[in-house]
């Protein structure tokens, strides 16, 4: 017996604070697993590159975006679109250099770290949303976008803010993307 045409897949969504609580379950283990703050960064940054390249499919499907012209415009799609309809917020996007190819995503609200205070002891050289950058790498890499994307401040460091930075490592070809007449 086949499915019916008309209906549409069904999206199971977790609880928020599950998620969150989970999360923080799994970097208190990798802390505990690895003694070098470096590896348990690599390792998020590992986790997160496998989710973005998988998730990038979902949220091309579910998000209905068409191509993109400029790194600006990529990055708007992002804070916009893919933190609203996986996170819940909306970071703002500040441009970082004259060539238009660096970006800041600051996040006012990180849901990851809601329940988290501080850092563990010892452990100042912590990425704890590390995880994060990785599912923006891998993404954009899935889409042929290559970037380098790194905490440049984090709140649970004391900083003001936190920001996440894009810099993509290739120059658009403007005359790919150009429609023809």
């Amino acid at each position: 017996m086949s499915r019916p045409a008309h209906r549409r897949p069904e999206y199971h969504k977790i609880n928020k604070d599950l998620f969150v609580l989970t999360y923080g379950a799994l970097v208190a283990q990798l802390c505990k697993d690895y003694e070098k703050d470096e590896d348990v960064n690599k390792y998020l940054d590992k986790m997160g590159y496998g989710i973005g390249t998988r998730l990038v499919e979902d949220f091309l499907a579910r998000s209905c975006v068409g191509r993109c012209h400029s790194y600006s415009e990529i990055t708007d799609i992002i804070a916009q679109v893919a933190f609203k309809m996986y996170l819940g917020i909306t970071p703002s996007v500040t441009c970082n250099n004259s060539s238009r190819n660096a970006f800041s995503l600051i996040l006012d609200k990180n849901p990851l770290v809601e329940f988290v205070e501080e850092l563990p002891a010892g452990r100042s050289s912590l990425c704890y949303c590390n995880l994060l950058c990785g599912i923006i790498r891998g993404a954009l890499e899935m889409v042929h976008l290559a970037a380098d994307v790194t905490f440049l401040q984090d709140r649970l460091k004391g900083d003001s803010v936190t920001e996440i930075g894009i810099t993509f490592l290739k120059k658009l070809d403007e005359k790919k993307y150009r429609r023809k007449k």
